[in-house]
C-alpha cells in the first residue's frame, strides 16, 4: 500500500494458516494519537480505500442461517436413507420398508408349533391327497363349500348362545343334544384352523404364494390366527366345576371372520349377488331382533315374570312372546302396555332410540341393494321411454315406433344390456382380450381371407368388434350400396335374397358364417366395393360388425399381413366374379404402331358383305397415281377406303392412305 494515500494510518494485516479453506484478512485501523482512537472494521476501510482506487467493492459477505443449514442436512439424511432403502428393494423385492431383522430364535421356541406339526402331520398328509398343497381362496369351490360349513357353525354358536344364556333352556333332557351340537361346532372350527387356513394362498409383492410353508407362516402370524386360537380355547371344561353354562362359549363368537369372507366369496361367484345381500341384511335385522328378545326376557327375569303388565307373563312360549315384543317395540309398531317403573321406562326408551336407529339403518341398506340390482332396469326404462317420447313428439309413425320397441325389449331379453361396449370398457385389457377370444377367434380363424395372417393381428381385430341386433325383415345390406364393414353372425340368421320381390332365398347363414369380408379391401374406384346381393335378417339376427375403418387402422402396424390380405383379396374377388372377367384378352407383345382393333360394327359387317373386294383394291390402285392432285371426290373416295380397309382387311393400310 501506498504510504501517502493512507497518511498516518496503521494497517496491520494479519493472515490466517493457508491451510484453511479460505483466507481472510482483518485489518485494524488507528486514528493518529494526537486526537483520539478509533475503532474502525476492516470491512469500512477497505470499501473506502477500494473506491478510492476506483475498484467496484467485493460482494457482501455469506449469511448462514442455522435453521436453513439444519433443515438441509436433515434432507440430506433423509435422502441417503432413501437411496438405501431402494438399494435394498433391488436385492430383495418384497421389501416394502425398512425393518429390523428379528433375532433367529432357537428351536426351543418353537417347542409348540413343532409339537403340532408333528402331531398333525398325517392328517395333513392325507388332507393333501384332496385338496392339494394349497388352496385357492377366490376361485376354489370346494373352500367356498368349506365356509359356508364354518358359517352354518358360526351362526349356531351366534343364535343358540346368545338364546341359552338369556332363556331357560339348559335341562336334564336338552343338555346331551346340546353338548352334541357343540363338539360337532368345535370340530368344524378346529378342521378349519388346521386344514384350511394353514393352506390359503396369498398374494406378496404382486406374486401368487403358493408355498405351503410360507402359507402356513404367514396364518400363525396373522391376526386371524389369533382370533381362531382364542375362539377354539376350551373354556367348556369349566363345566367340570360351575356346571353347564353357555356363558364359557361366548369366545366362539370371535370366528366372525369366517361370515365375513364367506358372504364376499358368494357374492363373487353368485349371477345374481343381490339375492344374498337382501337375504343378508334380512339376517341382520333378525338378529336385532333376537338379541332385543333376549334382553327383554332379562329385563323380565329382573323385574319380576308376571309382575306387572309390561314384562313377561310367563305364559306360552317364552322365546316366541319375547320375540312378539321386539318386533313391536323395536319397528314401533306401538300397542303395547305402558311400562310402570323407571327400569321399564328406561328400557323402554332405550327400546324405542335402538329401534328408530337400526331400523332406519337397515331399510336404506336394503334400499341401496334393491337398487343396486335393479339399476340396470331402471336405466333400459329410462332409454326406452326417452326413445318413445322423442318419436311422439315427431309423429314418428306407429308401425316405426312398434318396431323400436321391439328392439328395446328384444335386446334387453337377450343380453341384459343396451350396449355391450359400456361393460367391457370397464374392464381391463386383458380380459376384455380374454373374452374375445373365447368367442370370436375361432371364427375368424376359419376365414378364408384371414388364413396366414398374424395371430396378434386377429386379437387386435376381435377387440375392435361391434355387436348389433337386427329386428326380422331388416336388410343388413343391399345391392349396390357402398361396403363398409364385414359380418360376423353370434346368433340367429340372415338369408340371401333376389328377384323382383326379393322374394328367392338364395341360401341361408347361421351362426359362426362371415359374410362382406370382401368389400373390406377393394377398392371404390372401380366400384369394387359395391354389394352385390341383399342380405335380411330372417329372425332376430344378432351379429358382430368390424368397420373398414378400424381394420385399416390395424393394418398399419402389420405390414406383411397387409400384404396377403391385398393378395387374397384379389384371388377371392376373381374366384366370386364373373366367368367373363376370368378370361383376360392377351395383349400383343412388342411395338406396335397400332392398337388392337376395335370389334367391326354390325351395320358395316352387313355393309361390307355386300361391297366388292376388287372393286376396293381398284380404287386404292386408282387413288394412289394422283397423290398431289386430288379434287374434293378424290380425297372423300380415299377417306372411305380407308375406313373400308381397316374394319375389312387385316393387313395394315398403305401409307398413301394415312
Amino acid at each position: 500500500l501506498r504510504q501517502k494515500d493512507i497518511n498516518d494510518k496503521k494497517i496491520s494485516f494479519f493472515q490466517t494458516n493457508n491451510e484453511s479453506e479460505q483466507s481472510f484478512y482483518d485489518f485494524s485501523i488507528l486514528v493518529p494519537s494526537e486526537t483520539h482512537s478509533l475503532p474502525i472494521t476492516s470491512t469500512t476501510f477497505l470499501f473506502c480505500f477500494l473506491r478510492e482506487e476506483g475498484v467496484p467493492p467485493p460482494p457482501p459477505p455469506i449469511v448462514i442461517n442455522k435453521y436453513s443449514d439444519e433443515h438441509l442436512r436433515a434432507i440430506i439424511t433423509k435422502m441417503r436413507e432413501r437411496k438405501q432403502l431402494f438399494k435394498e428393494k433391488v436385492i430383495d423385492q418384497y421389501a416394502s420398508s425398512p425393518e429390523i431383522t428379528p433375532p433367529v430364535s432357537e428351536c426351543q421356541h418353537k417347542t409348540i408349533q413343532c409339537l403340532v406339526d408333528t402331531v398333525l402331520k398325517p392328517l395333513e398328509d392325507r388332507m393333501d391327497s384332496v385338496f392339494g398343497q394349497t388352496i385357492d381362496p377366490f376361485t376354489d369351490r370346494r373352500y367356498i363349500a368349506w365356509l359356508s360349513l364354518v358359517t352354518v357353525a358360526f351362526n349356531y354358536n351366534t343364535w343358540f348362545i346368545t338364546a341359552r344364556l338369556c332363556f331357560p333352556y339348559h335341562t336334564e333332557i336338552s343338555i346331551p343334544y346340546w353338548f352334541t351340537l357343540d363338539v360337532l361346532a368345535d370340530i368344524i372350527y378346529l378342521a378349519d384352523s388346521v386344514v384350511f387356513q394353514p393352506r390359503k394362498q396369498f398374494v406378496k409383492g404382486g406374486d401368487i404364494i403358493k408355498d405351503r410353508v410360507m402359507t402356513k407362516k404367514h396364518y400363525r402370524d396373522s391376526e386371524r390366527f389369533l382370533a381362531d386360537v382364542v375362539s377354539a380355547l376350551p373354556f367348556d371344561l369349566l363345566y367340570i366345576q360351575f356346571g353347564f353354562k353357555s356363558a364359557f362359549r361366548l369366545n366362539r363368537l370371535l370366528k366372525m371372520d369366517t361370515f365375513f369372507e364367506f358372504s364376499d366369496r358368494l357374492e363373487s361367484i353368485m349371477a345374481k349377488a343381490y339375492i344374498w345381500r337382501v337375504i343378508r341384511t334380512i339376517g341382520y335385522l333378525l338378529f336385532m331382533l333376537h338379541l332385543n328378545a333376549c334382553f327383554y326376557y332379562v329385563a323380565s327375569e329382573y323385574q319380576g315374570i308376571g309382575k306387572t303388565k309390561w314384562v313377561y307373563s310367563g305364559l306360552g312360549s317364552a322365546y316366541l312372546r319375547c320375540y312378539y315384543f321386539a318386533v313391536r317395540s323395536l319397528i314401533n309398531i306401538g300397542g303395547l302396555s305402558e311400562p310402570e317403573t323407571v327400569f321399564e321406562i328406561t328400557f323402554q326408551m332405550t327400546n324405542f332410540f335402538t329401534g328408530v336407529f337400526v331400523f332406519s339403518s337397515l331399510i336404506g341398506q336394503m334400499r341401496d341393494v334393491i337398487g343396486a340390482a335393479t339399476a340396470a332396469q331402471t336405466y333400459f326404462r329410462s332409454s326406452m321411454d326417452n326413445t318413445v317420447e322423442y318419436m311422439v313428439t315427431n309423429n314418428i309413425p306407429s308401425l316405426v315406433q312398434n318396431r323400436v320397441r321391439t328392439w328395446y325389449t328384444y335386446t334387453w331379453d337377450a343380453q341384459g344390456m343396451l350396449d355391450e361396449s359400456e361393460l367391457l370398457d370397464k374392464m381391463p385389457l386383458v380380459m376384455r382380450t380374454a373374452i374375445a377370444v373365447d368367442i370370436n377367434l375361432a371364427t375368424f380363424q376359419k376365414i378364408d381371407l384371414f388364413k396366414g395372417c398374424d395371430q396378434q393381428m386377429l386379437v387386435d381385430m376381435l377387440l375392435r368388434l361391434k355387436s348389433i341386433i337386427y329386428l326380422p325383415g331388416d336388410f343388413v345390406v343391399k345391392k349396390g350400396d357402398i361396403g363398409k364393414e364385414m359380418y360376423i353372425i353370434k346368433g340367429g340368421a340372415v338369408q340371401v335374397v333376389g328377384g323382383p320381390d326379393n322374394s328367392i332365398v338364395f341360401v341361408t347363414l347361421k351362426a359362426g358364417c362371415v359374410f362382406g369380408e370382401i368389400s373390406l379391401l377393394q377398392s371404390s374406384k372401380d366400384g369394387g366395393n359395391r354389394r352385390t346381393a341383399n342380405v335380411k335378417a330372417y329372425g332376430f339376427a344378432n351379429l358382430f360388425v368390424l368397420e373398414k375403418k378400424d381394420l385399416f387402422d390395424i393394418l398399419v402396424h402389420y405390414p406383411e399381413s397387409q400384404k396377403v390380405l391385398a393378395r387374397k383379396g384379389r384371388k377371392l374377388m376373381k374366384a366370386k366374379g364373373p366367368a367373363a372377367a376370368k378370361a383376360e384378352e392377351e395383349k400383343k407383345k412388342g411395338l406396335a404402331l397400332f392398337g388392337p382393333k376395335p370389334p367391326t360394327p354390325k351395320l358395316l359387317r352387313a355393309f361390307g358383305g355386300t361391297i366388292n373386294r376388287k372393286f376396293i383394291d381398284k380404287v386404292k390402285v386408282t387413288t394412289a397415281f394422283c397423290p398431289n392432285k386430288c379434287t374434293p371426290s378424290d380425297y372423300c373416295m380415299k377417306v372411305i377406303v380407308r375406313i373400308l380397309s381397316l374394319y375389312l382387311s387385316p393387313s395394315i393400310v398403305s401409307p398413301d392412305f394415312q
